[in-house]
């Protein structure tokens, strides 16, 4: 197994606090046969300086600075660059478990092309873990556990963008880094799933998550809300969608508006409906809100759900099981 070449793509940017224990973390790794692609992305730091040092001293370091700009066309850069039978990604401020690679390339080496080897995640924060990442990495890890992250695909980005592993071909499968969708990692997923890579169970902690206020995730305009709800509207409609339903949107706040608006964009009719008696029967964008109950004059209706509260989740989902409908096949949580 040692002699299967992993290629881990580093993407990074302006992180020099963070470099040296994320490259440390992997030259301490079980599994020591990999190498480091690194994409200089226009740090304007240290950060190139403290990587090239690193591949001063170990040759499985290679550096280059990126010839686009933004974290897909580096990720491009660093793929074109790779030679492993294996694909990985790592961040550049994020640490790894010792043991993450050979538990992943094990993984895929056990069960074979046509999977993706996952681990479950930890965050860490020198001010500590909000409660809403605390509740994201259960989630995730439960998934993870299970082997079951697709199932909730259209919630949240349900693969870890820097703790998966799969093989060349596969990548290649998935057309790679290739589209220039942001948030890139959500619509990897989404291309994972569509090629069908089954997600294999992983019980063990193998990345740790750093979360701090000059996070990417945190800072960069392609990781806001509605970014998020253009991916899932656009693999909706390219995967679930069955045009021969009738198309419910669930839900009349900032989602259920900016769905709407991508429905009303792409020519496709809908039937919007909530319960809130102050929305009800007005038109919004050309179209009547409409009662959740009007489902029941719908023959086979295919619902998308826009509505994050909990509490409320848990009835329409109660409601729409009473009318024997099924998560994932006749309604879908955006939220």
């Amino acid at each position: 197994m040692q002699d299967d070449l992993i290629s881990i793509l580093i993407p990074f940017k302006n992180t020099e606090g963070f470099l040296s224990e994320c490259i440390d973390s992997i030259i301490a790794q079980t599994y020591q046969n990999w190498e480091v692609i690194a994409i200089n992305d226009h740090s304007t730091d240290d950060s190139h300086q403290i990587l090239q040092a690193f591949s001063e001293e170990d040759p499985r370091i290679k550096v280059y600075r990126n010839s686009g700009e933004g974290i897909i066309k580096a990720l491009r850069f660093a793929y074109g660059k790779s030679s492993g039978q294996f694909i990985t990604r790592m961040d550049s401020d994020d640490i790894m478990s010792t043991d993450k690679l050979e538990v992943l390339v094990r993984s895929l080496t056990k069960f074979g092309k046509g999977h993706l080897a996952i681990g479950q995640v930890k965050y860490f924060s020198k001010r500590g873990i909000s409660d809403g990442y605390a509740r994201y990495e259960k989630w995730l890890n439960n998934l993870t556990q299970s082997g079951t992250n697709y199932s909730e695909i259209y919630k949240e980005c349900v693969i870890p963008s820097p703790c998966w592993m799969a093989f060349r071909e596969d990548i290649d499968l998935c057309d790679a880094f290739e589209p220039d969708r942001y948030p890139e990692d959500y619509d990897l997923a989404f291309r994972f799933r569509e090629q069908g890579l089954k997600c294999i169970p992983c019980n063990q902690i193998l990345h740790h998550w750093r979360d701090y206020d000059m996070r990417t995730s945190r800072t960069s305009e392609h990781y806001a809300h509605n970014y998020f709800l253009d991916i899932k509207l656009y693999y909706f409609l390219k995967q679930d969608f069955d045009k021969v339903r009738a198309l419910v949107v669930w839900g009349a706040g900032t989602k259920g508006k900016t769905i709407a608006q991508g429905l009303l964009k792409a020519k496709i009719d809908f039937t919007w409906v909530c319960d809130n008696p102050n929305k009800i029967g007005k038109s919004i964008y050309g179209v009547e809100m409409k009662h959740y109950q009007f489902l029941e004059d719908l023959k086979n209706p295919q619902s998308i759900i826009t509505v994050a509260n909990e509490g409320q989740q848990r009835i329409i989902r109660a409601y729409l099981h009473d009318m024997g409908q099924f998560a994932m096949k006749d309604y879908f949580f955006f939220c």
